[in-house]
């Protein structure tokens, strides 16, 4: 696809993420930034600290980030548009502000923002806003950011992720493949959270259209189902369920022995798709005597490489045409004023 005639005055894109220490001397500097303002016991963040242990400190968040920000520069590089790309997180280095700054001082005046969440909820999109904003207002003269749409249901990402599932369903005998349960799984958040969003919507609809494109005929899984992992609130507070781990027993009631679990909640497979499913829900399937295997994110894919270029490219021409899958249509580049409030 050519590049566009172009129809605005962008002249960088920033890549936002969440981040992730990088080293055992960085947890809990990082977690202390995460929890910041919330009501958390010290107990409940050095149990977390101890996940990361497991990994020795280390996050692959950031380093998938910069893996898809070469691939990023390799392909606008080749097609176009030629932008410089940045890199800046919420909770750890490289920090917005101090990329901002950057930008700033590189003569960046209006950039857009690919922030690494395909779904609609405050935590997934609203609250990365909010940082934006205030990374901006911390420095004099910051550049103008506009973020990129919601893409849980663009024909790339849902291509993605559905190729992650076939390597993993390659391993498996073919006459297995139709006894097979895929569990599509995301980040749980509170139901106060998802009252005010289409986050469980969005998800729902998204793994309906990957399991669509998974398989041809008897190689086809059976069935799949959506699930939610990583929940962190209070327990007297309701949270989207079901979790991962008591999903995992139902399955095994209903006499499903061979599972794969697809974290299409996530972009990368950083600590809570390592620990929550690698670690946790793993332990869980080999008690109860199921074979799991899991698929990874949509990560530096070609098929998501090619979704980003051209989510920017649409930004940059008004004219070009948006493309989804399904039933839930575009989302709006600007969020309404209180969409996916939460307090």
């Amino acid at each position: 696809m050519p590049a566009p005639v172009t129809t605005s005055n962008y002249d960088a894109l920033i890549v936002v993420s969440f981040g992730g220490p990088e080293g055992m001397n960085e947890v809990i500097p990082f977690l202390e930034n995460v929890l910041r303002g919330k009501n958390v016991p010290r107990e409940r963040m050095l149990a977390v600290a101890r996940h990361y242990e497991l990994f020795n400190g280390v996050s692959p968040i950031n380093a998938q980030n910069r893996q898809l920000i070469a691939s990023l520069q390799h392909e606008f590089a080749a097609n176009g548009p030629h932008l410089p790309i940045y890199f800046g997180n919420r909770n750890w280095h490289p920090l917005l502000p101090d990329t901002l700054r950057q930008m700033r001082n590189d003569g960046v005046r209006k950039a857009l923002a690919f922030v690494t969440s395909a779904y609609s909820s405050y935590s997934s999109c609203r609250q990365y806003l909010e940082n934006i904003e205030a990374a901006r207002a911390s420095i004099a003269d910051a550049p103008q950011v506009d973020k990129i749409r919601a893409f849980y249901n663009h024909p790339e990402f849902i291509r993605a992720n559905a190729e992650q599932i076939e390597a993993v369903l390659a391993e498996v005998p073919e006459p297995q493949r139709e006894y097979l349960h895929v569990v599509f799984t995301a980040h749980s958040i509170p139901h106060s959270m998802a009252a005010s969003c289409d986050y469980a919507k969005q998800l729902q609809e998204a793994a309906r259209l990957v399991f669509l494109q998974l398989g041809d005929g008897k190689a086809a899984p059976s069935g799949y189902s959506l699930a939610y992992q990583s929940r962190s609130g209070s327990p007297a507070q309701p949270w989207l369920e079901p979790d991962i781990s008591d999903h995992l027993k139902t399955l095994k009631v209903a006499g499903i022995t061979d599972v794969v679990v697809a974290p299409i909640g996530f972009v990368s497979d950083h600590i809570e798709v390592l620990y929550d499913l690698d670690h946790e829900a793993q332990e869980v399937a080999k008690q109860l005597g199921i074979n799991m295997r899991r698929a990874r994110t949509a990560g530096s894919h070609p098929a998501f490489v090619k979704m980003v270029r051209e989510l920017v490219l649409e930004r940059m021409d008004q004219t070009m045409q948006r493309r989804f899958q399904g039933n839930g249509g575009i989302r709006p580049d600007f969020c309404a004023p209180g969409c996916c409030e939460f307090n």
